[in-house]
């Protein structure tokens, strides 16, 4: 087990490749939340996923053997409605994305609509519209800001890859030649976010990530220690690679002990 640097801290956690492969449980990932819990340790699952609402993830979680509730779950859905809540109440969008985006911008004050919107916000969908991505990318050329939830190019899906935000705002950056301000992972925008959310400082918090390229950079900006697991993504003979290093690299959250 981890010991020693990391008692008492407060855990940012990513969910994908951490906690869950799809929805199937990384095993021991139902000891740690376990412990945490147990021990009284501040904690928030961290994910860049748009698609669907705190209590939409719970549920798939809690499937999965994890007992964590919807307060304990923090999206980029929910960091990109407070960014542009902070920017411009009630403000104007034109949408592409799933209920996990469209309910947390409802509930924040913004009308969504196509006609002369402020904001362009891309998130993920089970399936994209050519005809909506068309309508964003003139409403973008007209000059709407654009906005995209998360950076990641592709997820995984049934039967491999399937596309994600990052690969479609790349299409829309293309075609209008305008950049999207990306609000999740690895903008530390999303960490600060989260710590506020849960009243905690940086200097007494861990995040735990799959990802060198999201994860790590995004808790190393923010001044966080950092902990890669090596059941996701980054492979440990990757990790050498980056300029930047995880202050920890285990197995899996099974040998994590807060």
């Amino acid at each position: 087990m981890v010991k020693a640097a990391y008692e008492k801290k407060n855990y940012l956690i990513d969910m994908d490749g951490v906690l869950v492969h799809g929805r199937a449980p990384i095993p021991g990932a139902d000891q740690f939340i376990q412990r945490l819990r147990t021990r009284g340790v501040n904690y928030l699952v961290l994910t860049n996923n748009p698609l669907y609402t705190p209590g939409d993830l719970a549920h798939r979680l809690n499937l999965a053997g994890l007992e964590i509730p919807a307060e304990r779950i923090f999206t980029s859905s929910m960091a990109t409605a407070q960014f542009l809540l902070a920017q411009k109440p009630g403000a104007t969008a034109f949408v592409i994305g799933e209920s996990g985006l469209t309910s947390v911008l409802h509930s924040s004050g913004f009308v969504i609509t196509d006609v002369d919107p402020d904001y362009v916000i891309l998130g993920e969908t089970h399936s994209y519209n050519l005809e909506h991505i068309t309508r964003a990318i003139r409403l973008v050329a007209a000059g709407a800001h654009f906005f995209a939830t998360n950076p990641d190019p592709s997820g995984p899906g049934d039967g491999g890859l399937v596309p994600a935000c990052g690969a479609m705002a790349a299409l829309i950056e293309k075609a209008t030649g305008v950049s999207p301000f990306f609000v999740g992972k690895p903008n530390p925008l999303m960490m600060r976010m989260a710590l506020n959310y849960l009243d905690i400082h940086s200097e007494d918090t861990i995040m735990v990530g799959d990802r060198m390229d999201t994860d790590i950079i995004g808790g190393v900006q923010a001044g966080l220690g950092t902990i890669l697991v090596l059941t996701g993504v980054t492979k440990r003979e990757d990790v050498s690679r980056f300029p930047y290093q995880p202050s920890l690299i285990v197995e899996s959250v099974a040998e994590i002990e807060p």
